[in-house]
């Protein structure tokens, strides 16, 4: 059962029919007219004990509340790695987490809960990403960085090696960090600067 049937709906249930899943079905809130939605997300709760459960929501809150909220049912999560995405064999995967098309992730990776490694983007050795971050198309993180809880790295991103990254920043689409982001908040530009 996928929490959201837009776009990052439709990717994951590519993946997880990748991933051997046979039945996929979807609760969303706005979307109930779609094929294989089975009714609001409010049914989450009733649902855990006949699925895996998969929340594919983009927004790095959002999914959080709902994974929670499977959690707390005791829910199963899914965690979908696509068959095409090159993973070393000692990275560590949360719960919960996709690995979408063409995705790398290098060795001693630790990936978190709840976290999106999105299509073509790079993870490289000895990365640590915060649960429930989302690392966006085509970004790129060096070695060892690690990204605080709700991070957003925007498409196409670039961050060097070595570098922290607060919970819940945004990095902007084709920004590039050249040093620790010790402050919340929304950084854009090359080098990134941070903006209101």
């Amino acid at each position: 059962m996928i929490i959201g049937a837009g776009g990052q709906g439709a990717v994951c249930a590519d993946v997880a029919k990748l991933c051997g899943y046979k039945t996929i079905e979807f609760l969303d809130d706005i979307r109930l007219e779609k094929e294989n939605v089975k009714g609001p997300t409010s049914l989450l709760p009733s649902v855990v004990g006949d699925y895996d459960i998969f929340v594919a929501i983009g927004d790095n809150r959002i999914r959080r509340s709902f994974i929670e909220k499977a959690i707390s049912a005791n829910g199963d999560l899914a965690t979908l790695i696509h068959p095409s995405s090159i993973i070393s064999e000692n990275v560590k995967i949360g719960a919960g987490t996709v690995v979408t098309a063409g995705a790398v992730i290098n060795p001693g990776a630790v990936v978190g809960i709840g976290v999106i490694v999105n299509t073509l983007s790079s993870v490289d050795h000895n990365c640590e990403l915060g649960d429930y971050s989302h690392i966006g198309v085509g970004s790129h993180l060096a070695g060892t960085v690690k990204t605080g809880e709700e991070t957003f790295v925007g498409a196409g991103a670039v961050i060097i090696n070595n570098i922290s990254i607060a919970p819940q920043t945004v990095i902007g689409a084709g920004a590039v960090v050249i040093k620790d982001l010790t402050e919340t908040g929304t950084y854009v530009g090359v080098p990134v600067r941070k903006i209101k």
